[in-house]
């Protein structure tokens, strides 16, 4: 028994549509693949970034030459150890770019004053500068000082540091630090380092992980400080 030419052109519309919607429903499913791939890029690009900045932290050091940490609302800038010294490192938002600059290491009082004074003028393509992330929209830094989270531009958080606390700091410490500890003899009123810091970054689409990320992250101890 045969099939007229008609039967035979129905069957092959319906094959075509069969094919149409099985191909549709193979790119969708490729689709979502390639975005939950790049999804799961940039959350470990995130995770890897934070991670950095937490390592950062956990080695500031306050040389009592510059200040160990200071944040403006745009750019955080620390003296971290480094191997045999100390370098400054500054991270900073530039139109939406989440950046990390570091200085070369020093053990030398001028040149540390020299790059603390530099990392104030950074445009963002400086040598030792890296985009450690893009698409973030806000950054937002916040100091855990006295048992509470405040902001960290404010001035009223001083510690003094006197003549043992520096004697007791140089003798952990780098040359650079050592160096400096008659500038802590003279119970000069500095900024005192927070115990933790609160980043909260507000990512767009640019960054493949929108929405808001918050860590709180803990600094060195300082033998240094009240």
């Amino acid at each position: 028994m045969g099939f007229t030419l008609i039967e035979v052109l129905v069957s092959l519309l319906i094959l075509s549509v069969l094919a149409a919607t099985a191909w549709k429903g193979v790119d969708a499913m490729s689709s979502a693949r390639q975005v939950a791939d790049g999804n799961l890029k940039q959350t470990l690009r995130l995770q890897s970034v934070m991670a950095q900045l937490e390592a950062d932290l956990a080695q500031v050091m306050d040389t009592m030459v510059v200040a160990g940490m200071q944040f403006d609302g745009a750019n955080l800038r620390m003296t971290r150890r480094s191997g045999a010294g100390v370098q400054v490192v500054v991270w900073s938002l530039r139109q939406g770019r989440w950046q990390r600059w570091a200085s070369p290491v020093t053990s030398k009082v001028g040149e540390l004053q020299d790059f603390w004074a530099r990392s104030m003028q950074l445009q963002g393509k400086e040598a030792g500068t890296l985009t450690a992330l893009q698409g973030v929209e806000q950054w937002q830094v916040y100091c855990f000082r006295s048992g509470a989270m405040s902001n960290c531009q404010s001035t009223g958080n001083l510690a003094q540091a006197n003549a043992a606390q520096a004697k007791q700091a140089a003798a952990a410490a780098t040359t650079t630090a050592a160096a400096a500890a008659a500038a802590a003899a003279a119970n000069l009123s500095r900024e005192q380092l927070p115990s933790a810091i609160r980043c909260r970054l507000i990512l767009g689409e640019g960054s493949g992980v929108s929405g808001m990320v918050t860590r709180d992250l803990l600094l060195a101890p300082q033998p240094n400080q009240n």
